[in-house]
């Protein structure tokens, strides 16, 4: 029988509960300990996490005798605050949501985390563990012959209501393209197989939130823009990000093109976001598209229907915590996805961020993990 890995999680909104919900599927797991200031919060959390024990602060997870991993779902702004908090008194191997921070003042900090952080830490990058994203993964270069074009188009819905409203700043998030898109240009290091060197973006506040006051502050948050990236290795990628689309069949598409053919992913939203009178949710697909002889194959890629009923994001997040749990059981070395996988994809969101406040091009080389 498989030791039971006890969790202590760090914040319980809607990403949180979902979270929970997820490790309540997966064997010889359970949540131990939580900590959610909010009380409503906390109460629809305890639903999920029955044999939990609620606690009032940071310090009191931390002194929880029996844990053995954290998992912070906090917002994204107080992230690197509770990782130096849990560095200090009692680093545990971590699985920590995106983004691993918000502020590019900070680029210091995270480098002295990850140089002395003696446990593992897993940032938690769903994406890449949704079905269709992994077949395409898994297909990719032989489909493409090796990639020279990527691009990723997200047209979904306006940002949800959040505790405290702090995903309708850019200094609370750290910015649409780091809050919402560092989950893409993580995909496109990913795939890509090599370093950004450049950005280009240009990005507005068109549609959503414009009259929007919280506390005499107005919301500032982008709702749609384009990104230019450019690699290492002489290839590029383009994000196009539309949150007012919420009427799309699908919500991601992602297309991956190279001297073979083209490949394609794409990925339906969240299934209780679709219309009853339009019947069933549609199945993701991934689409291969040769060159020669020509001939698209389209490949239906089903998702669990309890892992759809568990959460958002079409099944990735359990798939995620299997992998974080054989690391904290020693059944594999390393985390998937690393602390530097999580630096480098803020640090692109970042330089978008920069790029289409200025109209300038951002070299990436004073960002990036060194």
């Amino acid at each position: 029988m498989a030791k039971l890995i006890n969790y202590g999680v760090i914040g319980c909104g809607m990403m949180g509960q979902e979270h929970l919900r997820n490790i309540a599927l997966l064997p010889d797991t359970r949540v131990s300990a939580v900590f959610e200031p909010d009380a409503e919060m906390a109460t629809i959390a305890s639903g999920f996490a029955p044999d939990a024990t609620f606690v009032q602060s940071l310090d009191a997870l931390l002194a929880v005798d029996d844990l053995d991993c954290l998992l912070i779902v906090s917002p994204n702004f107080v992230h690197l605050d509770q990782l130096e908090e849990i560095a200090a008194k009692r680093p545990l191997p971590l699985l920590v949501e995106k983004p691993l921070f918000t502020d590019v003042n900070d680029v210091a900090r995270v480098k002295a985390f990850r140089d002395s952080y003696p446990a593992p830490v897993w940032v938690a990058m769903e994406y890449r563990y949704m079905p269709p994203v992994a077949e395409l993964r898994r297909a990719v270069d032989e489909a493409t012959g090796g990639i020279k074009m990527l691009t990723i188009r997200e047209h979904r819905f306006p940002f949800l209501p959040k505790v405290g409203d702090w995903n309708r700043f850019n200094d609370q998030s750290g910015g649409t393209f780091v809050e919402k898109c560092c989950h893409f240009f993580d995909l496109m290091r990913l795939l890509m197989k090599s370093e950004p060197v450049r950005i280009m973006a240009s990005g507005g506040q068109d549609v959503n939130h414009l009259d929007e006051v919280y506390d005499g502050k107005k919301s500032d948050i982008l709702d749609n823009g384009y990104v230019i990236v450019d690699f290492a290795n002489g290839t590029r990628a383009m994000l196009e990000l539309c949150m007012f689309a919420e009427g799309s069949r699908y919500q991601e598409e992602i297309s991956a093109v190279g001297s073979d053919g083209k490949i394609e992913a794409l990925v339906p939203g969240p299934g209780r976001f679709w219309p009853e009178h339009l019947g069933d949710a549609p199945v993701p697909q991934v689409i291969v598209s040769p060159r020669s002889p020509k001939g698209p194959e389209v490949r239906e890629i089903p998702v669990d229907p309890e892992l759809l009923e568990a959460g958002d994001h079409n099944g990735s997040t359990f798939y995620q915590h299997q992998g974080f749990v054989e690391l904290v059981r020693g059944e594999r070395d390393v985390a998937e996805v690393t602390l530097a996988d999580g630096w480098a994809a803020v640090a692109m969101g970042m330089a978008a961020q920069e790029s289409a406040a200025t109209g300038r091009s951002i070299d990436l080389t004073d960002l990036l993990p060194n």
